[in-house]
C-alpha cells in the first residue's frame, strides 16, 4: 500500500511540475486550443476528458501614441555591467533603490540642447531624492555623435554642466546592440516596436530595476517630470 501511495504522489508531482510557469506554452503556441476549435472541444466535453489548458488571450489593442511596458523578462537592470565614459566597468547594481531615466544621447542633434538642458535641470532637482540619469552616447542616428569618449565627456560637462553619469558609446540597434539596450527594448513594447527610433529616446526604470515606461525622442525630459515624481514617492 505504501508503495502504491508513493507512486501516485510522484505522478501527481510530475503533473504539477509540467504545469510550472517556466514551462507553460507561450501565447499562440501549439499548446493552446486554437480559437476555431473551441466549439468542437465544447461539444465533446461531456464524452471526452481533455487536458485543461489556458485559452488564448485576446489580441491586445494598443492605443495610438501610447508606449506600454511589458514584463518580457525576469531580469532587472541590476544584472548588467557597462563601461563608463572613461572605460571603467560599472555594475548597474550600484543604482539599486533609485529611480532611473536612461537616455541615448548625441552631441550634434537638433534635440541636443533642449534635452541636455532639461536633463541637467531634472538631475539637479531630484538627485538627492533617489533619482539618476544614465546617458549612453550613440552614433547610429545621422552620425550625430561622432566624437571620441573624451570629446563627448568634455562637451556634456563643459557646455551643459552635466553631472549625471555618462557611459561608453554604444549601439542601440542592430547586430552589435549593447546588452543593456537589448534588455530595455525587450522590456518595453508599444508603437515604437523593438527599435530605438532616434537620439534621446528614454526609458524610465523603477526602484526595483524594472522598466515601467518608454518615451519617444520628441518627449522632452520636462514632460516626464510627473512620472519621475510618482516613482520617487513610491
Amino acid at each position: 500500500m505504501a508503495s502504491t501511495t508513493t507512486t501516485a504522489a510522484a505522478a501527481a508531482a510530475a503533473r504539477f511540475t509540467c504545469l510550472a510557469p517556466a514551462t507553460r506554452p507561450a501565447a499562440g503556441s501549439a499548446g493552446r486550443i486554437p480559437a476555431q476549435h473551441w466549439g468542437a472541444h465544447r461539444s465533446r466535453a461531456a464524452a471526452v476528458s481533455v487536458p485543461v489548458v489556458a485559452a488564448p488571450r485576446p489580441s491586445r489593442r494598443w492605443a495610438p501614441g501610447v508606449v506600454y511596458a511589458t514584463a518580457a523578462t525576469e531580469k532587472s537592470i541590476y544584472d548588467f555591467t557597462v563601461k563608463d565614459i572613461d572605460g571603467k566597468d560599472v555594475s548597474l547594481s550600484k543604482f539599486k533603490g533609485r529611480a532611473l531615466l536612461i537616455v541615448n544621447v548625441a552631441s550634434q542633434c537638433g534635440l541636443t540642447t533642449a534635452n541636455y538642458t532639461e536633463l541637467s535641470h531634472l538631475y539637479e532637482k531630484y538627485k538627492t531624492q533617489g533619482f539618476e540619469i544614465l546617458a549612453f552616447p550613440c552614433n547610429q542616428f545621422g552620425a550625430q555623435e561622432p566624437g571620441s569618449n573624451p570629446q563627448i565627456k568634455q562637451f556634456a560637462c563643459t557646455r551643459f554642466k552635466a553631472e549625471f553619469p555618462i557611459f561608453d558609446k554604444v549601439d542601440v540597434n542592430g547586430p552589435n546592440t549593447a546588452p543593456i539596450y537589448k534588455f530595455l527594448k525587450s522590456s518595453a513594447g508599444g508603437f515604437l516596436g523593438d527599435l530605438v527610433k532616434w537620439n534621446f529616446e528614454k526609458f524610465l526604470v523603477d526602484k526595483n530595476g524594472k522598466v515601467i515606461e518608454r518615451y519617444p525622442p520628441t518627449t522632452s525630459p520636462f514632460q516626464i517630470e510627473k512620472d519621475i515624481q510618482k516613482l520617487l514617492a513610491a
